[in-house]
């Protein structure tokens, strides 16, 4: 993809001590990225099909925690209220609803999922919302009993008409292909572990290189919606280990819901990151370990690492100043390589989820 021919797409290529350019940016295209955001999509659960009369319903003369507002730990306990016939029907009569409840039953979530989509039942939807550019969470491996998780969040140009067939046909690039080769390297490397693997797209990330990826406005919706998911794997697995693989621009996102994420996240990981949000690795405030890596042939490592009145993801990771941890990279080729099977970057992550190290000279 050039990224000539297009002054917006020209930010990319600015190196960190470009001022002169940075100004000339900012002089004629501050409007267009400097101004005011657009306002911020409403939540996923704002508007979910079913919400008025949810809200409005009573089960054993009690009302049913608002998805707006109730937490992940408020709402598994209202479940664990019920009995097992009740728990049914409210899936049944909400299907929509309690298929995106952090914090319901995993079975139900299965179950309404599995309904509602048109996808093999034996595929487990944690999330499935196909309004817009669509909603979707898959888990692979038993959830239910894994004492260690995986959530890759993806980045640009990721929906759910190519989560299993990738931007622009490339099978490499889809979120459900990249979390189908980190559970088989897992499971390579230790066959009786006890491991689940979510392929997390349960945002709407930027559509391409432009405005919205240049801003954190979508980061900052994601994160969100990261850090109340992440709670409710807490109420399912409180005492296993989680660990976050943010790709492109979902590792801004990872990175600006870090400071919320809590004691379950155990690593948090970098891959071909435009930045976290902050300029140093400590400003997450986060007591996980963090990870970077980006091969030389990644794109992302032309950008400036800048922020500026809101554009720009700061420092890039990779860079020392930044004080990740470094991921091996080697053998990856290009931005969406850091997946393929053999690639440096596949075993590193896997013995990262496994609770090990990289094998680097500096982890």
């Amino acid at each position: 993809m050039s990224l000539l021919g297009d002054p917006r797409r020209l930010m990319l290529r600015l190196t960190r001590d470009a001022a002169t350019t940075v100004l000339a940016v900012v002089a004629g295209f501050g409007g267009w990225l400097f101004g005011p955001a657009e306002p911020a999509a409403a939540s996923a659960s704002a508007n979910l099909p079913g919400i008025s009369a949810w809200v409005a319903d009573r089960v054993a003369g009690q009302p049913l925690p608002d998805p707006r507002r109730a937490t992940p730990a408020q709402i598994a306990r209202f479940f664990v209220g019920l009995e097992p016939a009740a728990r049914a029907a409210l899936a049944e009569r909400y299907p929509a609803i309690v298929g995106n409840l952090d914090g319901a039953p995993l079975d139900l979530r299965f179950a309404a999922n599995a309904r509602r989509s048109a996808w093999s039942p034996e595929r487990h939807l944690i999330a499935y919302d196909p309004r817009g550019n669509g909603r979707v969470a898959e888990v692979l491996g038993d959830l239910a009993s894994a004492d260690r998780i995986a959530v890759i969040v993806p980045g640009l140009s990721n929906r759910l008409g190519n989560f299993d067939r990738g931007c622009a046909g490339r099978e490499r690039r889809a979120l459900a292909w990249q979390a189908r080769q980190l559970f088989q390297q897992v499971r390579a490397d230790d066959g009786n572990a006890r491991v689940a693997v979510i392929a997390w797209l349960g945002y709407d990330p930027p559509e391409g290189i432009g405005r919205e990826a240049a801003r954190e406005e979508r980061a900052r919706d994601g994160a969100a919606a990261l850090v109340r998911f992440v709670a409710g794997l807490g109420e399912y697995r409180p005492m296993a280990t989680v660990t976050l693989v943010g790709h492109s621009y979902g590792s801004v996102v990872a990175g600006l819901a870090a400071p919320a994420l809590g004691r379950h996240v155990q690593d948090i990981v970098a891959l071909g990151s435009p930045g976290m949000g902050v300029e140093r690795a400590t400003e997450l405030r986060t007591s996980a370990r963090v990870w970077a890596g980006s091969t030389l042939s990644d794109w992302t490592r032309e950008l400036p690492g800048i922020r500026i009145l809101g554009a720009g993801h700061g420092t890039l990771p990779f860079d020392a100043a930044f004080g990740a941890r470094r991921l091996p990279v080697d053998n990856v080729v290009e931005h969406d390589g850091y997946f393929v099977p053999g690639s440096d970057s596949l075993r590193a992550v896997a013995r990262i989820v496994l609770g090990g190290s990289t094998g680097a000279a500096r982890d």
